[in-house]
């Protein structure tokens, strides 16, 4: 349904950092760019870089970027690189009962307060 996302950084080496390992947790490589990283894959990709206007990003209340995780574990490392590298925690590892399925996820704030998350299928749902 969607062939790319952007979300907006102030500060590209900060967001690189958390963008290359919550990624990477994944199975998602970076790719530098002078103004932000892509993170390029089959279904689409995921770019952070600043504003094309010029002017200062800030984040949007009401909008969460998700992305698929294929096992629990995977989850549980994309909360943990995310957590050991500047981000904070807007939700903890786990079942989700309203999920469809009952998914398990995991939500986190970026290092520029972009709200993200990581859902795996939920095998026992």
């Amino acid at each position: 349904m969607f062939t790319h996302t952007v979300l907006g950084t102030n500060d590209v080496e900060k967001s690189r950092a958390f963008y290359t390992a919550v990624m990477g947790a994944l199975g998602h490589q970076a790719v530098p760019l002078p103004n932000g990283t892509l993170f390029p894959s089959a279904a689409g990709a995921l770019m952070i870089r600043t504003p094309l206007n010029g002017e200062a990003h800030t984040w949007s209340n009401g909008f969460t970027q998700g992305f698929s995780a294929k096992t629990f574990a995977e989850v549980d490392a994309f909360h943990a690189a995310g957590l050991a590298n500047g981000g904070t925690c807007e939700g903890a590892p786990g079942v989700r009962e309203n999920a469809p399925g009952k998914q398990y996820g995991a939500y986190l704030r970026d290092t520029d307060g972009n709200k993200i998350c990581a859902f795996a299928p939920n095998p026992n749902a």
